[in-house]
């Protein structure tokens, strides 16, 4: 049976988190799921995610306020909290919880009611530089997604990344909390990272874009050395 693992972003009616405060808050959620001891060994989640992870990698985002989001709250998973980055002032910093994953006929109910539409946010300026060393996911900037489907899709980045990443510096990216950054490469830079050999996502084009398009570099320090 398909697997798919669930991201749910808190979208209250006065509060929308920021595009890309929520791209991060969704990479760095599925990297907290991955890193979870919880996961692996024997953990109580490692054969679901050991299922998950042996096939398609697939990620789904719902929304979720109010009652909603406390019913999701008190099933298993783990909640990331951004940093409000780009927000503006009525917006909330992003909250994303992560839920491990089941067969796309088993999904909790209070998970599968959920909405997929109405996960498109916005920045309100320009974006902060970049701090050097700090892991980028790049964007397709040729592509258009609603905001859930990127969040799925750097969800994907960061979790390439992870896997092709030695343990060391594993153990390093968790002591940072996971800090990562989301940003849209300029065309020019795009085709450079094509050559890069870096991780990139290749969509199965099941919703929105055509299939094999691909949607996110992950370029991160350990995997140009």
């Amino acid at each position: 049976m398909e697997q798919v693992l669930t991201l749910v972003v808190r979208v209250e009616k006065n509060a929308r988190p920021a595009q890309t405060d929520a791209l991060e808050t969704a990479a760095r959620a599925v990297l907290a799921m991955l890193a979870d001891e919880r996961s692996y060994g024997e953990g109580e989640w490692a054969e679901a995610m050991a299922a998950w992870q042996d096939n398609r990698i697939r990620k789904i985002t719902k929304r979720a306020r109010g009652i909603e989001w406390r019913r999701a709250e008190a099933l298993p998973g783990i909640t990331v909290h951004g940093y409000g980055t780009g927000a503006e002032p009525e917006s909330a910093a992003a909250e994303v919880r992560v839920f491990p994953p089941t067969g796309v006929d088993e999904v909790p109910v209070d998970l599968f009611k959920l909405q997929v539409s109405g996960t498109d946010f916005e920045d309100s300026g320009e974006l902060p530089p970049v701090a050097a060393g700090v892991p980028v996911l790049w964007v397709n900037p040729a592509l258009e997604m609603s905001s859930g489907k990127a969040m799925a899709q750097v969800g994907h980045a960061a979790q390439l990344a992870w896997w092709a990443l030695p343990a060391q510096a594993r153990k390093e990216w968790v002591a940072t909390d996971f800090e990562l950054a989301v940003r849209t490469a300029t065309p020019e830079h795009w085709r450079t990272l094509l050559t890069s050999n870096l991780p990139v996502v290749q969509d199965a084009g099941f919703t929105e874009i055509a299939p094999g398009s691909r949607t996110v570099i992950a370029d991160h320090p350990q995997l140009r050395r």
